[in-house]
Parts: structure tokens; C-alpha cells; sequence
């Protein structure tokens, strides 16, 4: 039998999905802090170059970053909230007894 995860209660996963959209609300305004630093560090070094390149590395930035930013939210979530525990491993006892087999 699965355990209940706390994300079964709708307050607490309300709060728990509050906290994770807070959590990328801010993780965007960084990455747009990032990614303006980046354009101001190729504008300096090359000039202007072709907006074409500007685009395509802002696109690029801010995709790779927030992809990054919200599966690591989603992974902080699961584990925050306990719903990495509630799961039933139908392997476990398998493994233990793999530990004790082939060993003097």
C-alpha cells in the first residue's frame, strides 16, 4: 500500500506550488539579469554584431537556464514535500537479498 504524500492535502500543495512558482519567478529575473550581462559582454568585446546572434543567444541563455531552473524546482518539490517517500519500491526486498547472495 502507498503511503499518502503531503501533496495529497490541497492546502499544503498550494503552498508547495506557491513556493515553486515563487522560486521561478525570481530564478527569471535573474536569468534576465544574466542573460543582459552576457548581450553587454559580446556587445563590448565584438560590437554589433547581427541582431540575429543577440536573439539567438539571449534564446538560448534563457531557455537553457530556466530548463535547468525548473526541473531542479520540481526535484526540491518532490523531496520537499515528501512525495519522494510515498512511493511503494516493489524491488526493495529484491535488493536486499541481492546484497547477501554471492558473497563468502
Amino acid at each position: 500500500m502507498t503511503r499518502p504524500s503531503r501533496l495529497d492535502n490541497p492546502e499544503y500543495a498550494a503552498f508547495a506550488w506557491a513556493r515553486y512558482r515563487r522560486l521561478m519567478g525570481w530564478m527569471f529575473l535573474f536569468t534576465l539579469i544574466i542573460t543582459s550581462g552576457a548581450l553587454y559582454f559580446f556587445w563590448r568585446e565584438n560590437g554589433f554584431v547581427s541582431i540575429h546572434f543577440y536573439i539567438a543567444t539571449a534564446a538560448g541563455i534563457i531557455f537553457s537556464v530556466m530548463l535547468m531552473c525548473a526541473l531542479m524546482g520540481l526535484v526540491f518539490l518532490s523531496s520537499g514535500t515528501g512525495h519522494d517517500e510515498s512511493i511503494e519500491d516493489p524491488f526493495a526486498d529484491l535488493a536486499d537479498d541481492d546484497d547477501d547472495a554471492g558473497r563468502p
